[in-house]
């Protein structure tokens, strides 16, 4: 008799707490997606140059030092502050180590990466026109970006957001309701295609060479942003 009584006490709990939950606020809702996109010109560029120790013929080695400097003075003449400059690394070599025990030389050629910022394709060429071809390894675009694309970002999704609420508006007017207030709103998920391009010096400058005369190069390939986001809103 105690057991049943028990039993009938939680099934009464139960019942009592089914009662009391309250009813679904949103029983009728629509899921949509809104997206938002656009292209930017990037005025970020982050290239990599590589220089290195040469010998000309006939004369001295040209050192790093100079090699240096003369770099230095190159960027900043296109514009390019010296903040905008970072080592990435250094490094040493012996070169072809047959040729250097056939002329009996044992030098190092030592050889500088430098990280450069430019701000545009024009300021890049500018530089690549600068560039000592004897000194310089390699030259290569490694990011490109824009300097306001934080304010871009947060536009978009709101855009995103805006835009979802327009579908859910006339979606819901089709079958004759209409959208209320937002149930939930997922994180917009971002699509971003950067940019990545043009490596070679010795490539760039017969590029200009062979165009001299002819209208102007086009800019960086543009970048584009796209984000997409979920919205659940309530059907009125």
């Amino acid at each position: 008799m105690k057991q049943v009584t028990i039993a009938l006490a939680a099934l009464l709990l139960s019942l009592a707490g089914l009662a009391q939950a309250p009813a679904n606020p949103y029983p009728k809702t629509i899921t949509v997606t809104g997206s938002a996109e656009m292209e930017v010109t990037p005025d970020e560029i982050w290239a990599t140059v590589t220089l290195r120790e040469y010998e000309r013929k006939g004369a001295s080695k040209v050192t790093l030092s100079t090699i240096k400097d003369a770099f230095l003075r190159s960027a900043r003449a296109v514009g390019i502050a010296d903040s905008s400059i970072t080592i990435a690394a250094y490094d040493g070599s012996n070169g072809n180590p047959w040729l250097r025990k056939k002329n009996k030389k044992e030098e190092l050629l030592a050889s500088i990466t430098y990280q450069v910022k430019i701000g545009s394709s024009a300021q890049m060429d500018a530089l690549v026109d600068r560039l000592d071809d004897n000194a310089t390894q390699n030259f290569a675009i490694e990011r490109t970006s824009h300097s306001h694309m934080e304010a871009f970002r947060r536009q978009l999704r709101i855009n995103a957001v805006i835009a979802a609420k327009d579908k859910a508006q006339y979606l819901a007017e089709a079958i004759g309701e209409k959208a209320g207030v937002a149930v939930t709103i997922n994180e917009p998920t971002e699509f971003f295609s950067p940019i990545f391009m043009r490596t070679s010096n010795t490539m760039m400058k017969s590029e200009a060479a062979s165009d001299e005369g002819s209208p102007a190069q086009p800019d960086f390939r543009k970048m584009k942003i796209r984000y997409e986001v979920t919205v659940v809103f309530a059907l009125k």
